[in-house]
């Protein structure tokens, strides 16, 4: 067995500007360069790899809240894409010399490798609390400067995320076939095939439903139905991804041109987009959910679940009356919908990420076990 000896870490000045004035100085670390785009935090304590290469962080700068990040390293086993995502990272401390024998190098090394900017030394206990009570707000993260007065100016024009055309930056470029893992199929007949919707889909996901045994066609998210109907798909699935679900026009278009023909699943922005086309209202929330402790209550099952979240807007529960979706998961801490199901369709969404496994696996086999259960496999 043998571990990597890592090299010195250089490091810089550093900035931080919040839109509303604030500054907040520390030490760079990474690429040197700008980082623009909302400041947002996750609870969680580990997946830091996992986090920062999710596509639906996109267009944000990642804060976690937990003060030590990075002391396992980075192995690259856990990318849930080819790169990060993130636009900048923002810790209490990074660790400098991490441990464990699958690591290849730091969490330093891999910002700079990737070209992004972190800064640590940052009270991040103090920037929660404000974006708790003032709600997400754009920020700027500058290294090799100390100049606060530019970073706020930075931060305050550059756009709202509601305004960024991010799906652009995440989706595949072209479909792309995946076959189910050999002989894992369970039910009669050949394996199904769903036709993916990638809007930034996260790795997981894919192996998920590969390892289940079903055919996979990944589609740019600006693929239109007619499109979709020459896979002849078993199954429409509506991926994760960033921004603005009401941006995803395509997406709507192609689940409601499917939805009462074949199952229509989902997850997260998925589930947004789902609620969306068949009717519902989504809003952007105060200052979203994102970690690996959210608890989930099923409604139907009376039951409480632990799990893995990221994203900044939600579904209007309200709004899903007459469009023949009911509330099955609620968010057992603020009361907003976590997932939906129709009440004569197969079709059903979680805002929640099954797939996650960020220390609980409560909701995997619940909500993939659903999706071989419509298209008649044996869970």
């Amino acid at each position: 067995m043998s571990y990597v000896i890592y090299s010195q870490v250089q490091m810089m000045k550093a900035v931080l500007g919040l839109a509303d004035g604030t500054i907040i100085k520390g030490t760079g670390f990474g690429a040197e360069g700008t980082a623009c785009g909302e400041l947002v935090f996750t609870t969680q304590f580990t997946g830091y790899e996992e986090a920062m290469t999710d596509p639906s962080y996109k267009g944000q700068i990642l804060m976690f809240t937990y003060p030590l990040i990075g002391n396992y390293g980075v192995s690259g086993e856990r990318f849930q894409s080819d790169n990060i995502h993130a636009e900048g990272l923002v810790v209490r401390e990074a660790c400098k010399k991490p441990y464990h024998y699958k690591s290849t190098r730091s969490i330093h090394k891999f910002l700079e490798d990737e070209g992004k900017p972190g800064i640590e030394g940052v009270d991040t206990r103090m920037l929660t609390i404000g974006a708790r009570e003032r709600g997400t707000m754009r920020a700027a993260l500058i290294t090799g400067s100390d100049d606060g007065e530019e970073a706020v100016d930075v931060a305050r024009n550059f756009p709202q995320i509601t305004d960024e055309e991010l799906i652009a930056l995440v989706t595949c470029k072209e479909p792309r076939f995946i076959p189910g893992a050999a002989g894992a199929w369970k039910g009669s007949g050949k394996p199904k095939h769903a036709v993916v919707v990638d809007l930034g889909i996260k790795r997981n996901i894919i192996n998920n439903l590969h390892k289940r045994g079903i055919d996979l066609t990944l589609v740019p998210a600006t693929t239109k139905p007619k499109e979709i109907a020459g896979y002849e798909p078993d199954l429409l699935f509506v991926s994760n991804g960033p921004g603005d679900p009401e941006k995803a026009t395509d997406a709507i278009n192609a689940v409601k041109a499917f939805a009462g023909t074949i199952p229509v699943a989902g997850i997260c922005f998925g589930h947004q987009i789902i609620s969306l086309a068949m009717g519902a209202r989504t809003y952007k929330l105060k200052f979203g959910h994102r970690g690996g402790n959210q608890p989930v209550k099923d409604l139907i099952e009376n039951k409480i679940f632990i799990s893995s979240q990221n994203h900044g807007y939600a579904v209007d529960a309200d709004s899903l009356e007459g469009t023949g979706l009911y509330v099955k998961y609620l968010n057992a801490n603020d009361k907003t919908v976590e997932g939906v199901s129709h009440k004569d369709l197969d079709i059903f969404s979680v805002q929640f990420h099954p797939e996650a496994q960020a220390g609980p696996m409560d909701t995997e086999e619940t909500f993939f076990g659903k999706v071989v259960k419509v298209l008649g496999g044996d869970c």
